[in-house]
């Protein structure tokens, strides 16, 4: 149908009630794009409308230079998911009557570059996913104000945002060699022996404790290199802006190993770490962080008090409980800070982790370091803890486990330590062989506490039965309530350790993604790590639109983003239901 069909329908149906507005749904075609209207909602005050607005490839007019690999689509999307939301501040009159009423909004993310389902392209199109709500007052359909969204406001939108010969050229460009620029570091990372890159210049703390957009260059130190610890990379795009010509970058390598972050209180270690966690996504120009850039397999773990663990052999960190209670297969459902730091770097070394970033501040004391006194005092026959400090070395040597690791109180650390970064007035100084001279001249006088090698991990493998989405007479009910809790059938998961998880869209995608390997891929034979690689194979070839299990053809696929897999991994194991069993 063309859009005055549209138009006609809108006019019949002004004045009556609410569900009238189902009349509409369809595609119509306008001059230089097509709507879709897949899904009006039944109510003001329910969820919005969802729309989608298509553009074929030769009238859009993106080079094809800027979408013909996997990393470049996903940053060309993300950054006219930007446009249309910056289309939509401009345009839109965002509240015309009941409810909702007039709301147009897009899936547009925040300073991490995601891939998400708010653009899709393909070499035929370019959609934009959007959500509208219908105008009412009361329940009264209001017509001549929904005319407005689709025949002003959702025109202008598209004409703003969707046509190359409309957007700023340059900025588009730079958007996506800077994204292109982040994953070339991150490919190099392993192959030079780098666990992170922080590059000279960026700016590492955040505009407030409630935001997290970049501090202002007048207030914030920028980051430079200590000399010593100081690499560079040429990249295949420029990195001063879009007309520059500057391709070597230079900054900050963290090697292989342990790498301990020290340093006086409000210095900027916690800070160095916040960034280093959050760079193992892309980042969008500007935010200060775009070339912090960390391998994909790092994984921050903190104390977790009160959670969940199933079936997890924590006997490398805890062995040895009172009245003979084996650690082999431990099972709790309120674990203590120490048993669920060990449960949680043991199920990130399931699923494939190969950095841990810890920082004291969130993680339990008992379970980082006993020292010589206490070892005098409290002998080991008595004591279940293995500590973190006796493991760290171990884990680099035998499984290739890198650790990151912010110390201000514990000087025994410097004995297992292969690097130390010292951050002073927020600039970070290479102070290993002073700290080597310190750790000879102050012997520790503790000992090592390893009752026995550490030499693999166990594998896991989950009960598909125990995976119940329903609740009442919905066979599924999934929701994201927020960035960290997923209502899943009738049970919440909290998700609030995870520091790593950025955006609700991931949050939402994990609720579906686990929801899909109960279907697919859990047998009761496969391991955990083997359900995860089934899911990133069907995320590389399928992508995140089918993840909605009642979506039907091209419909509006809802808001997702790709989430990790060890984010996915936390999601299951948190789940209070959850049963598994360990791999013989």
């Amino acid at each position: 149908m063309n859009g005055e069909k549209l138009r006609q329908i809108l006019h019949r149906i002004d004045g009556r009630g609410y569900k009238a507005y189902k009349d509409i749904q369809g595609a119509y075609r306008f001059a230089r794009y097509t709507l879709f209207i897949d899904h009006v909602q039944g109510d003001p005050f329910a969820s919005p409308s969802k729309i989608r607005l298509r553009v074929s490839g030769t009238v859009a007019g993106f080079p094809g230079s800027l979408h013909d690999t996997p990393v470049r689509r996903m940053a060309l999307a993300d950054y006219l998911a930007r446009q249309v939301a910056r289309a939509i501040r401009s345009v839109a009159r965002q509240h015309r009557g009941s409810g909702k009423s007039g709301l147009i909004a897009i899936d547009s993310g925040g300073q991490e570059v995601l891939e998400r389902t708010a653009v899709k392209i393909t070499p035929e199109w370019v959609e934009a996913r959007l959500y509208v709500g219908l105008p009412a007052a009361g329940r009264t359909v209001l017509a001549r104000q929904a005319e407005e969204i689709f025949f002003k406001e959702l025109p202008a939108i598209v004409q703003q945002s969707l046509f190359w010969e409309s957007l700023n050229q340059s900025e588009a460009r730079h958007f996506v060699h800077t994204v292109e620029n982040q994953e070339f570091i991150r490919e190099q990372l392993s192959e030079r022996g780098l666990v992170a890159f922080v590059a000279n210049g960026a700016i590492l703390p955040r505009e407030s404790g409630a935001s997290d957009r970049p501090m202002s260059r007048r207030e914030a130190v920028p980051f430079q290199s200590p000399a010593s610890l100081e690499v560079t990379f040429q990249l295949p795009h420029p990195v001063d802006g879009p007309d520059g010509e500057q391709t070597i970058l230079r900054g900050m390598g963290i090697p292989e190993g342990i790498t301990l972050i020290v340093g006086g209180g409000y210095h900027g270690k916690s800070t160095l770490l916040n960034a280093i966690e959050r760079g193992v996504y892309p980042h969008i120009p500007g935010d200060g962080r775009e070339y912090v850039v960390t391998r994909r397999d790092a994984v921050k773990i903190r104390a977790e008090d009160g959670r969940r663990v199933e079936m997890v052999d924590i006997s490398p960190f805890i062995s040895n409980l009172p009245y003979g209670r084996s650690t082999s297969a431990f099972c709790t459902d309120d674990a203590s800070g120490s048993t669920s730091q060990a449960a949680n770097i043991l199920e990130a070394l399931e699923v494939g982790a190969r950095v841990l970033l810890l920082d004291e501040d969130t993680s339990a004391t008992n379970f980082m370091i006993r020292d010589a006194r206490m070892q005098a005092l409290v002998h080991k026959d008595r004591e279940p803890i293995t500590p973190f400090i006796d493991r760290v070395k171990e884990l680099h040597q035998r499984l290739g486990v890198s650790t990151i690791l912010v110390m201000g109180g514990s000087g025994d650390y410097l004995d297992v330590a292969d690097t130390v970064i010292l951050m002073h007035n927020y600039l970070p100084e290479d102070v290993t062989e002073s700290a080597r001279e310190v750790a000879r001249a102050y012997p520790t006088r503790r000992k090592t506490e390893i009752p026995a090698p550490m030499t693999s991990v166990t594998e896991r493998i989950p009960l598909a039965s125990s995976f119940d989405p329903s609740k009442g007479k919905k066979e599924v009910k999934i929701q994201a309530k927020t960035l960290d809790a997923i209502q899943y059938g009738t049970q919440m998961i909290e998700l609030r350790a995870l520091e790593q998880l950025v955006d609700i869209s991931q949050t939402r995608a994990i609720g579906y993604a686990i929801h899909l390997a109960t279907r697919k891929y859990m047998d009761d034979r496969r391991t955990l790590r083997e359900v995860l690689d089934l899911l990133d194979n069907f995320f590389q070839s399928e992508g995140l639109d089918a993840l909605d299990p009642f979506r039907r053809g091209d419909q509006h696929p809802g808001s997702f983003a790709r989430p990790r897999r060890f984010e996915i991994a936390a999601a299951i194991n948190r789940l209070r239901t959850l049963r598994m069993r360990q791999k013989t």
